[in-house]
């Protein structure tokens, strides 16, 4: 009779952030009471407790009613599923359509440089895919030796300013 219409991906990610926009923000319970209970979420376990009681008026608790849609469960934002790359040969076994490479914490500028390229190359998203710049040091030590000239040249005047005014100074003073 009635046919149950499957969710997309694209759907469901537009239903998980609906439903996470309506989740209420949990906090432990009693913590705006107790300076010394911090407001992360603790499970109340007490005989008594009003929110595990589930009693009207204290703040809900977290339960299987606030997850997002199954298919949405672990995707990134941009609708793909994350892959840690730790080097090159990890991101040739990703699947372009359904999965987007994460370059692990620990991997250095290097090898990230070369992840990134092999990346472009094979069309794989990187989601944290930072433009490292490697400094180039010809240009660099160029710019330093105009600079230190410029500075030189700068205080050359400088100084040959100050000494000229002395100059005027000593004059008017001796007319005197």
């Amino acid at each position: 009779m009635t046919e149950k219409k499957e969710l997309t991906v694209r759907n469901a990610l537009k239903v998980r952030l609906r439903a996470k926009s309506k989740k209420p923000a949990f906090v432990r319970p009693e913590s705006w009471r107790y300076a010394k209970f911090s407001t992360s979420w603790r499970r109340p376990r007490g005989l008594d407790n009003k929110v595990r009681r589930k009693i009207k008026g204290w703040p809900p608790a977290p339960s299987t009613g606030y997850r997002g849609p199954k298919v949405a469960r672990g995707l990134h934002p941009s609708g793909y599923e994350e892959v840690i790359v730790h080097n090159v040969e990890e991101i040739n076994k990703i699947n372009i359509q359904t999965q987007a490479a994460r370059i692990a914490h620990t991997v250095g500028k290097k090898k990230r440089v070369m992840i990134i390229a092999e990346a472009r190359k094979l069309g794989v998203t990187v989601l944290n895919a930072k433009e490292v710049k490697e400094p180039v040091k010809e240009e660099t030590e160029d710019k330093t030796e105009e600079t230190t000239a410029k500075t030189k040249e700068a205080t050359v005047e400088q100084v040959s300013k100050e000494k000229s005014k002395n100059n005027k100074t000593q004059k008017e003073a001796e007319k005197q």
